[in-house]
């Protein structure tokens, strides 16, 4: 398994950054089912459109994806959701989706990438479901560090993911 140990990684980070999107939201506009329910519904739609870009377009290879992913969570670090409190309603859920869904945009497109190269879909499949229970299992960190450093987290686990992507010919996988 140690050709997906990146797939695992990517696994693990995306769990958590659901999780700190989820928090978010429910700062933002509430707890109440509806606003959960959009959230994973805006979640699957994003991936169905990485997924889909990825399929249908040539998009940048792995390392500029990943340079994207680390903009991103530095973006969404440096925001503070309480200065969306400010903000009418309208104009908070669109720059609240902008923040959410970008990472995860990104993150789809390289895990759509590196699955596509893997040499053993199960194996690969399997490894990066079990990242995402470890990722599962981390965010009970956020009640020690706060959610808003869920997204350290996040970016150290997709770094590691990043360095562990398998090399080919001297260069990082770019499919």
């Amino acid at each position: 398994m140690r050709p997906y140990a990146d797939l695992f990684f990517m696994g693990a980070a995306f769990m958590l950054l659901e999780t700190k999107n989820i928090t978010t939201f429910a700062l933002l506009f509430g707890t109440t089912w509806l606003v959960n329910a959009l959230v994973f519904a805006g979640v699957l739609l994003i991936v169905l459109a990485a997924v889909e870009t990825t399929r249908r377009f040539r998009t940048p290879p792995l390392p500029v994806v990943f340079g994207g992913i680390a903009a991103s969570l530095a973006v969404c670090y440096l925001v503070d959701p309480a200065w969306l409190l400010a903000l009418p309603v309208l104009p908070r859920l669109v720059v609240a989706v902008l923040l959410a869904f970008v990472p995860i945009y990104l993150a789809n497109v390289a895990f759509s990438k590196r699955f596509a190269a893997s040499d053993d879909s199960r194996a690969a499949f399997g490894l990066n479901l079990l990242g995402a229970m470890l990722g599962g299992c981390l965010e009970y960190f956020a009640l020690l560090t706060g959610y808003a450093n869920l997204l350290v987290m996040v970016a150290v686990l997709y770094l590691l993911a990043f360095l562990l992507t398998p090399r080919k010919k001297g260069s990082l996988v770019s499919v």
